[in-house]
């Protein structure tokens, strides 16, 4: 299995083995079924966020190929996609769906997500081994050092959240909020340039910019299709998941 020499990840299982193949075959379509569910109802919480975990996956795991990854490699973080946010069920709407700056307790209630989320996919006897949890958990982790709930850096952060982080951070910039326009693609693009090294491993914002043309119809073409599950489930008082 061809891997990057910046690919040492011990979060990812040697999925080529026989007995891991089998094992993927038996499970993985229906753990994709499976956080694919899951993605959907934490973006219905509010129509801003319609299809936003779809979203992720589905450009995280362009990402990944472009970066070098195996398909089942792909995969694996295409799930951690799916339900990166999962942990946001622990956050209160009044501080998901706030459309003014938040308070330093509210900000501590966000930035436990991702350690929540990790909290509820762990004992999933499916995702064990595959490094999902460990993705989940350390997707707002900065390459800097300067992330949460950890301060992990560079390469101590799993390959798959270096990943998703780029690809969370295009979706979210790629929507609007209550409190912001929606950027362009090319803005979007602008701010992945300016924070690689800080926010972003450059290897990833580079796997990017080598497939941003497919990104970017990836990107256009799910928000052709989008409709909310459960329609403004929010409300008018409370419009705008933060990203």
């Amino acid at each position: 299995m061809f891997k990057p020499p910046f690919f040492d990840d011990p979060t990812l299982p040697d999925l080529q083995s026989p007995e891991s193949a089998s094992r993927r075959e038996t499970v993985m379509a229906a753990v994709h079924e499976l956080a694919a569910s899951l993605g959907r109802a934490i973006d219905a919480k509010d129509p801003h966020t319609l299809a936003h975990s779809e979203e992720v996956a589905e450009v995280a795991r362009v990402l990944a190929r472009s970066l070098g990854l195996s398909s089942p490699e792909a995969d694996i973080v295409h799930v951690a996609g799916h339900l990166h946010d999962i942990g946001k069920i622990g956050v209160p709407d009044a501080v998901l769906c706030k459309p003014g700056r938040l308070t330093e307790a509210e900000w501590d209630r966000m930035r436990a997500h991702p350690a929540i989320g990790a909290e509820i996919l762990a004992p999933l006897s499916c995702l064990s081994g595959l490094g999902v949890v460990e993705m989940v958990a350390a997707h707002h982790e900065r390459f800097d050092g300067g992330g949460y709930p950890l301060g992990l850096a560079g390469r101590a952060i799993p390959i798959g959240a270096r990943i998703i982080a780029v690809a969370d951070s295009l979706s979210a910039m790629l929507q609007s909020r209550p409190y912001r326009p929606a950027m362009t693609f090319e803005a979007a693009r602008a701010e992945l340039l300016r924070c690689r090294g800080a926010q972003f491993d450059p290897d990833v914002v580079a796997a990017f910019l080598a497939a941003q043309d497919v990104v970017r119809q990836l990107c256009r073409s799910l928000r052709e299709k989008d409709r909310p599950l459960f329609p403004g489930m929010c409300g008018p008082e409370r419009p705008g998941v933060r990203p």
